[in-house]
């Protein structure tokens, strides 16, 4: 059965990053499969920018819209991706006509909150618990988080695996660091305080540290940390090129839930270096494909050695159709009965509608 799937996000193009990438290849491979997409993003109504990242956008005020939205397109499935404005807006559309729904747990929203406001890890897990509890399900990238949202009292969490373009991120490509001082050492992503970049650049290490990326902290490290590379954002071939121009990949962050970076390096025969945090713990263990140690420099040291070939060849075995698939599973958490009425209820909604505004006149 080909499936009308409603998707309802606050992180989409032109936006670059990880939460992006995993729901633009996951629908071009449901796509693929005969799958049918109706997005719900920021870009659709008025917003606001995030105090010190504007990149990030608000949309503020958009439940009416996004209610008429929903109404409007008969989903067979419901997915709410993260957990802004839009996201909350669409899970009341769900709550208020008690329809079945899907969410994702793509970042650590406590620890980004905590890192930028004096607001305790307590409150922003209590947020998060009350924000999914409804979901029929919780779609996590690895394991580890699996557990760790367990332990903290969430429930109905399934596995969701990532992928990458084994294509576009390739070994042999032309080099794009000059004459750098090896070993390069390099970081691609946002250059914000939640990706604990200082712990990468104060190492005392030889070589060159570059930094692909922007973000708002990017200003403040370029003058404190004058001997790095900060490369500014970098697309397509050119940032193939960064990664696999690099003698290792340096994964920093303790807040990332799985780190799409990580499989792109990897995918160019760029070895990994990184802390033994959520991401890294579940994909580079045993993997032959990088180190992970609570002292970065003993993980970068250690990355270094790893021959390259069978970086590349770890990389393969991860696929965005697999993520596809696994993500489409995961839209069908309710038992048979419960999926019929789907239909019923969404059929039901503008009469509804009509009825409650007869009802408030």
């Amino acid at each position: 059965m080909n499936l009308r799937i409603l998707l309802a996000t606050d992180a989409w193009e032109p936006q670059v990053n990880g939460v992006v990438t995993t729901l633009r290849r996951t629908i071009e491979e449901c796509e693929k499969l005969g799958h049918e997409f109706h997005i719900i993003d920021y870009n659709q109504f008025k917003t606001v920018s995030w105090p010190d990242y504007p990149e990030v956008k608000l949309a503020l005020g958009c439940y009416e819209e996004v209610r008429g939205i929903m109404l409007d397109y008969e989903p067979d499935a419901i997915h709410i991706a993260t957990e802004g404005f839009v996201g909350l807006a669409a899970r009341r559309v769900c709550q208020e006509f008690k329809l079945p729904f899907t969410t994702s747990y793509h970042t650590k929203f406590p620890e980004y909150v905590s890192a930028r406001l004096p607001v305790p890890l307590s409150v922003g897990y209590a947020f998060m618990r009350w924000f999914h509890k409804p979901s029929g399900r919780v779609m996590v990238a690895t394991p580890t988080l699996q557990k760790d949202l367990e332990a903290r009292g969430f429930v109905n969490i399934s596995p969701w695996t990532r992928g990458v373009d084994t294509e576009m991120f390739r070994p042999g490509l032309e080099p794009i660091n000059g004459d750098l001082p090896r070993p390069i050492m390099t970081y691609v992503g946002r250059i914000a305080i939640e990706k604990n970049l200082e712990a990468f650049l104060k190492l005392d290490m030889p070589g060159t540290k570059v930094l692909v990326g922007k973000g708002p902290q990017l200003e403040e490290l370029k003058e404190k940390y004058p001997d790095a590379v900060f490369a500014g954002p970098q697309f397509g071939d050119d940032l193939a090129r960064y990664y696999c121009d690099s003698d290792v990949f340096v994964f920093p962050s303790l807040t990332d839930t799985f780190g799409l970076v990580i499989t792109e390096a990897m995918a160019t025969g760029t070895p990994v270096a990184a802390f033994p945090a959520h991401g890294p713990i579940d994909i580079i263990p045993g993997s032959g494909a990088g180190a992970i140690n609570d002292d970065l420099k003993v993980a970068i040291e250690e990355a270094l050695k790893i021959d390259r070939k069978n970086v590349r060849a770890y990389a393969e075995k991860f696929s965005w159709r697999a993520c596809a698939e696994e993500f489409l599973r995961n839209l069908e958490p309710y038992p048979e009965p419960a999926k019929t009425k789907l239909w019923t209820k969404l059929r039901q909604l503008p009469r509804k509608m009509r009825r409650k505004k007869k009802e408030t006149a």
